[in-house]
C-alpha cells in the first residue's frame, strides 16, 4: 500500500491485538470507549432481547453502547471541539456533531427506499445533489465493491469542506468482501488492497485541500480476516441433542425461540448460546458436547466469560469460540428443501446470525446457495497469533510499544488532542 505508507512514513506504527470478539460492532465499540464488551455491552453484531424473545441484527442505535465514546469525552473536556462520525455501524443517535450512515426505509411491501441518517438531517439532501444516493447494494452482498467506500470518502470530503470537524472518524469497509468470499490471500483480496490504497491516497489529498492545513492521521485495523476451511453448525448440534426446537411455517423449518431449551446466535467465529432454563448441569453438558466438536477452540460460561471480556448480561449463557480455521453458520435444518425462505435471500435482518454466503449469490438462480463451505475467510476468534493481529498507524511520531490492545486507541486519540493543545 504505497500511498498509505507515504502518508505515515514519518510517523509511528505498531500491532493491534484486537479484543474478543474481533467483529465489527464490538471492535468499533472497543476503540471508541476504551473498554471491552464487558463494559460497553456490545457483545456481537446483533442482540437477542430475552424479554421480547427477539433477535435484532444490524439495526441498533447508539444507545446500546453503555460507555461514553471519544466524541463524548472530547466534548466534555473541551466543548468547542467538533466531531464527525462517518459510517460506523452504531452511530445513529450518537453524540457527535455530524453523522452519516445508511438507514434505508423499509416499506410494508418488503421493498426499501435508500436513505441515510444524517446530522444535520438536511445534509443528506446536499449529498444527494452532489453524489446521488449512497450505493447500498455495493456496501454488502454479491455486488459489494469499492463504490460504497468511494461514496463514503467523497461524502466525508464534502462534510470536511462544509463543517471542518476537529475529529473525523471514517469507516471504510472495503477489505471485508473479497477476503471473506475468496480468502485473504486470494488475487481478489490483493486487488481490494490496491483499490483501497488508491482511495486512501485520493482521500488524503482531498481532505488536505478541504482543511487547508496539515492533518494528523490515525489508521486502525478493525480486525484481521484469516483463511478458513471448516464450518461449525452449533444450532444443528443443539437440535440433535433435542435442545433446539423448530416450528413449520408453509412447509419450512423456522427456529422456535419460545420452546427451544438452547439455541445459538452465531457471528463469524463465535456464537452466543441462550438457554431457556439455565442451570449448572445443562451448561456443563452443552460445554462438553460442543468442545468435543471439530472446529471448537473452547466453550465458556458464567464467570469464564470475563476472561474474554464478555461478562455482560447480553452475552449468551455460553459462548462458543472457533479455532482460527473454522467459522460458524446459523443453519439449523438438515434438509435444504426445508430451509426458511429468507435463507436463500440477501437478508441481514431476519437471519439469527451472520451469513457470509450472501457474497456468493447465484445470479442464475437468483438465490443464495445453502453451502456454508463456500466462505474462504473469517474473523472473530481471539487474536493470539501475529496473523490475527492488525496494525495501528499514526502520522505523528509518538512512542508506542510493539503491540497494543485495541482499547488503547481511545486514549491515544484523546492524548493526541490534549497533548497538542497543552504544547501550543
Amino acid at each position: 500500500m504505497p500511498k498509505l505508507s507515504q502518508l505515515f512514513h514519518r510517523g509511528s506504527r505498531t500491532r493491534i491485538r484486537q479484543s474478543f470478539p474481533c467483529v465489527t460492532w464490538p471492535s468499533q465499540a472497543n476503540m471508541l470507549t476504551g473498554t471491552t464488551a464487558s463494559g460497553h455491552g456490545v457483545t456481537a453484531n446483533g442482540f437477542y432481547w430475552r424479554e421480547k424473545q427477539e433477535v435484532e441484527m444490524w439495526t441498533a442505535w447508539n444507545d446500546v453502547i453503555e460507555r461514553p465514546q471519544i466524541w463524548d469525552v472530547l466534548k466534555t473536556r473541551e466543548p468547542a471541539i467538533k466531531s464527525a462520525v462517518w459510517f460506523p455501524m452504531l452511530s445513529k443517535g450518537c453524540g457527535a456533531d455530524y453523522i452519516c450512515m445508511p438507514a434505508p426505509i423499509h416499506k410494508l411491501d418488503g421493498s426499501e427506499e435508500m436513505w441515510c441518517y444524517c446530522r444535520p438531517q438536511e445534509f443528506y439532501g446536499t449529498l444527494l445533489e452532489r453524489l446521488d444516493h449512497f450505493p447500498l447494494r455495493h456496501f454488502w452482498g454479491p455486488l459489494a465493491n469499492i463504490k460504497s467506500s468511494q461514496w463514503i470518502a467523497d461524502s466525508a470530503v464534502i462534510a470536511a469542506e462544509e463543517f471542518s470537524p476537529d475529529f473525523f472518524y471514517i469507516y471504510l469497509p472495503h477489505l471485508d468482501y473479497a477476503a471473506q468470499k475468496n480468502g485473504p490471500d486470494s488475487a481478489e483480496a490483493n486487488n481490494a488492497v490496491k483499490e483501497l490504497d488508491n482511495l486512501l491516497g485520493m482521500l488524503a489529498d482531498q481532505l488536505l485541500l478541504a482543511y487547508g492545513a496539515p492533518i494528523t492521521w490515525m489508521v486502525a485495523s478493525e480486525y484481521v480476516i484469516t483463511p478458513v476451511d471448516h464450518v461449525l453448525y452449533p444450532n444443528r448440534i443443539l437440535r440433535k441433542a433435542g435442545l433446539l426446537k423448530i416450528c413449520e411455517i408453509d412447509g419450512r423449518e423456522h427456529l422456535d425461540f419460545e420452546n427451544s431449551e438452547a439455541w445459538a446466535l452465531v457471528d463469524h467465529q463465535f456464537s452466543h448460546i441462550y438457554l431457556k432454563h439455565p442451570n449448572d448441569a445443562l451448561v456443563s453438558n452443552i460445554q462438553k458436547m460442543l468442545e468435543q466438536s471439530e472446529g471448537v477452540d473452547c466453550a465458556v460460561a458464567g464467570g469464564q466469560r470475563a476472561d474474554f471480556g464478555m461478562n455482560h448480561e447480553r452475552s449468551g449463557d455460553l459462548i462458543v469460540i472457533s479455532t482460527p480455521n473454522s467459522w460458524q453458520a446459523y443453519y439449523w435444518w438438515f434438509d435444504n428443501a426445508l430451509a426458511p425462505g429468507f435463507a436463500t435471500t440477501v437478508d441481514i435482518h431476519r437471519k439469527p446470525g451472520y451469513d457470509p454466503i450472501e457474497l456468493h449469490f447465484d445470479f442464475a438462480t437468483k438465490s443464495v446457495p445453502l453451502d456454508a463451505t463456500l466462505a474462504k475467510g473469517s474473523h472473530g476468534a481471539p487474536a493470539r497469533s501475529d496473523a490475527q493481529k492488525g496494525v495501528f498507524l499514526s502520522s505523528s511520531s509518538i512512542e508506542l510499544p510493539k503491540e497494543i490492545p485495541d482499547t488503547d486507541i481511545f486514549e491515544l486519540v484523546l492524548r493526541q488532542f490534549f497533548q497538542v493543545r497543552a504544547n501550543t
